[in-house]
């Protein structure tokens, strides 16, 4: 999963076109570090409809900010440089498989 930070973010997340995940998490999180794998697997799965990115909000604090993230992990779906959903805390594959698709199919 390729890492962005607050000099990368507006071209990589913001400017890009389709779907974008970004999932905010940091080292220090037990949590963000059992969401990592599983949002791997889904960057393979779903490779060429949506792109996956990650945000350290200790390394990306302006970013973090600016969309007030407050609590980690939080996994927001940008489209046209907009949040159309936030999703915060742990959740399973399964989950986000629906989340996924169901943003595509509105794409």
């Amino acid at each position: 999963m390729h890492k962005v930070n607050d000099a990368t973010f507006d071209q990589e997340v913001t400017n890009a076109n389709g779907l974008v995940i970004v999932d905010f998490g940091a080292t220090w999180c037990g949590p963000c570090k059992k969401l990592d794998p599983i949002l791997e697997e889904l960057a393979v799965e779903y490779e060429g409809k949506l792109t996956v990115r990650k945000v350290d909000v200790g390394e990306a604090p302006a970013i973090a900010q600016k969309f007030k993230v407050l609590s980690v992990p939080r996994v927001l779906f940008f489209r046209d440089g907009m949040v159309r959903e936030q999703i915060t805390g742990l959740v399973s594959k399964q989950k986000l498989v629906e989340r996924f698709d169901e943003h595509l199919e509105e794409g």
